[in-house]
């Protein structure tokens, strides 16, 4: 027993490259190593990047399972067929109690390091053990320690947005222990929430601000990152899912004791306010971080976008919104499946798009006047979106085409839409130059379009027409997007952007209080104002229903359209349509696009009728598949009670 302790403690180690000198050092026989592995700088050094190599995997765009399991994007049946992310199998109602997928629970032994109990238990050794490290200033004891309580919190907080409530584990563990006292019942859920709210307390004060932290420890928590964690924490703690759900009312751990509250509480969203607000206050008073703005392009339209780029561009840390950034395992590997192929003889070897925006997020972007386009009353295609025009306003020089014949759903849109989304007869800047700024071009036959005249699984084809700009480097071209990381330098994954933190107070505020006021509007317009469309209140009152944003399940429905623009294709909706409970109905809605096998103007807008399906196969079942489910071998092993419908 005492050695099979040890190997699943030690087994992050072994794996990693940046631990390998660990095996030199420690026998695997003798547990007591450990603490002596804590009487050295180099040797706590070490465990210290073992805590944090957990993060490497799950955050690589290619491979994070929110950016492939919600319905922002769409694949091909060449990517459905082939070796594809996990997300796809959820999305798809793959999701299965014997080998579950996204499995961050169960100890697994592989090269992915996703097992967060084992990452909590090398957390926890850490915490107990670092000083004892003779040659470790005080100060410095102070801030690691707090790096790792920190961690050890994001760590839980994790497994709870993705099985509910959880087991705490013990933070030491006697090896000569009675394996059955071992085995913990899951604890309330709000018993976890409130675990992670008073480690990253705890974290906080020793933790200095991102802009005061050494060059060689950016990828270890700071004091705004911890901070966020909590208000992350906090709101996840208040949305439907976890505050008062009545489809878990008689849900009860092995003991027989309730895992949920039966009632709602509505001063979790007070704490959850309070939370995000002094995120945002710590940020600007003492960290110096704010919202990205004042970037320079061609023209304000453009500069705006580039604003937005920017906004999740973290070349070698640099990025003031960014509160926390982590390194990710194999980079930006997302590019592989959604950058094009052109079929004008361009040298590179991407395979071409396989995995593209899905209709529903073309629609979700707003008009120019910051309203949703069946709202805006005076936007060019509130008669018909689906119409064809022509965009002659000279503000959309180098967006959209100029006279010539357009969808009237891709002109005057917000600058978001443009940064995010290529949609066809607009423009997509991969470049320096102005000839690096290429005019989209997506029908069957064109520069951006099908090759082939039908859809088949034989290659990577794009399905609904968009392409996804979200991630791609306008500086750089197409073919580069491949060794970006060794153009540019590190580029880390923004895990806390501040607007979150804007939009986290916004939601909160507006259900915490009767009605929303001009304290709910403010801290919205914050994100709408860098994203250069008008404040919330004042255009909704060109609204077609203007009353909407005085009520606080009208604002509600604002204030969520919001997260689903500002954070889109960065993970955040697959989580938060499970937090609001709507995911039943969001995720089993069909795909829609056009038809990508038209050769003109009329056959790939089907001809005047409207966007076509292009795929049906997402799957979401209410309520078992809100909540993951434990693998079967850890309940029949442990008598951990599984979660609903598993």
């Amino acid at each position: 027993m005492k050695k099979k302790i040890l190997i699943a403690l030690l087994l992050p180690l072994f794996l990693s490259t940046s631990c390998s000198n660990w095996l030199d050092v420690v026998p695997q026989s003798d547990i007591k190593t450990i603490d002596s592995d804590f009487e050295t700088y180099a040797g706590a050094a070490e465990w210290l990047r073992s805590c944090y190599v957990f993060l490497q995997f799950p955050y690589d765009p290619a491979a994070n399972v929110a950016f492939f399991g919600s319905d922002e994007m769409v694949a091909d049946n060449y990517l459905l067929n082939s070796g594809h992310p996990v997300g796809l199998d959820i999305i798809t109602g793959k999701q299965n109690v014997l080998s579950p997928y996204d499995d961050c629970w169960l100890e697994r032994i592989n090269d992915r390091r996703e097992d967060y109990y084992t990452a909590i238990s090398l957390c926890n050794h850490f915490i107990n053990r670092i000083d004892n490290v003779y040659n470790l200033e005080e100060v410095d004891k102070k801030e690691w320690k707090a790096e790792v309580k920190a961690l050890k919190a994001f760590y839980y907080f994790e497994l709870v947005r993705r099985y509910g409530p959880v087991i705490i584990a013990p933070e030491e563990i006697d090896p000569n222990q009675d394996v059955e006292k071992l085995k913990l019942p899951r604890s309330h859920v709000d018993t976890c929430f409130n675990y992670i709210v008073r480690l990253c307390d705890e974290a906080a004060p020793d933790l200095p601000v991102s802009s005061k932290k050494k060059s060689d420890r950016r990828a270890y928590f700071n004091k705004e990152a911890a901070l966020a964690l909590k208000a992350r924490a906090l709101v996840y703690q208040a949305s439907d899912l976890f505050n008062g759900n009545p489809d878990y009312a008689n849900f009860k751990n092995k003991d027989g004791e309730p895992l949920f509250s039966d009632k709602k509480d509505p001063e979790k969203w007070k704490r959850a306010a309070d939370a995000a607000i002094a995120v945002i206050d710590c940020a600007h008073q003492e960290g110096g971080a704010s919202l990205i703005e004042g970037s320079s392009a061609n023209t304000p339209l453009q500069s705006t976008m580039l604003d937005i780029e920017n906004s999740i561009h973290t070349f070698n840390f640099a990025n003031k919104e960014a509160l926390w950034m982590v390194r990710m395992y194999m980079g930006y590997d997302i590019y592989r499946y959604v950058m094009p192929k052109f079929n004008d003889g361009s040298y590179h070897t991407l395979p071409g798009a396989c995995y593209v925006p899905t209709m529903k997020m073309v629609e979700m972007f707003y008009t120019e006047n910051g309203l949703p386009i069946d709202q805006d009353l005076r936007w060019v295609g509130s008669g018909n979106p689906y119409a064809i025009s022509e965009e002659t306003n000279p503000k959309y020089t180098g967006v959209v085409a100029l006279n010539e014949p357009v969808l009237a759903l891709h002109r005057n849109r917000e600058p978001r839409f443009y940064a995010d989304i290529a949609a066809d007869r607009c423009y997509w800047r991969l470049g320096t130059t102005e000839e690096n700024n290429y005019k989209v071009e997506a029908y069957q036959g064109e520069g951006w379009g099908l090759e082939a005249t039908r859809l088949n699984a034989l290659t990577p084809q794009n399905i609904t027409g968009y392409y996804l700009k979200k991630w791609s480097y306008s500086k750089s071209n197409i073919a580069e997007h491949q060794n970006l990381l060794q153009d540019v330098g590190d580029t880390p994954f923004p895990i806390f952007r501040l607007a979150e933190m804007y939009l986290i107070a916004a939601e909160a505020l507006n259900e915490y209080k009767a009605a929303p006021d001009q304290e709910v509007y403010d801290y919205l317009n914050v994100v709408r104002r860098r994203a250069g469309i008008p404040d919330v209140e004042v255009a909704w009152r060109n609204a077609k229903d203007p009353t909407k944003v005085k009520t606080q399940a009208g604002m509600r429905d604002i204030i969520r359209q919001e997260w689903n623009i500002e954070f889109a294709f960065e993970g955040y909706r697959y989580w938060n349509v499970r937090r609001w409970k709507i995911a039943n109905i969001e995720l089993n809605e069909k795909v829609f696009g056009w038809n990508v096998v038209g050769n003109n103007v009329n056959s790939f807008y089907n001809n005047g009728n409207g966007p076509v399906v292009v795929f049906s196969g997402n799957k979401f079942v209410a309520p078992r598949d809100y909540l993951y489910p434990i693998r079967s071998e850890e309940v029949q092993r442990t008598g951990c009670v599984q979660n609903p419908g598993w």
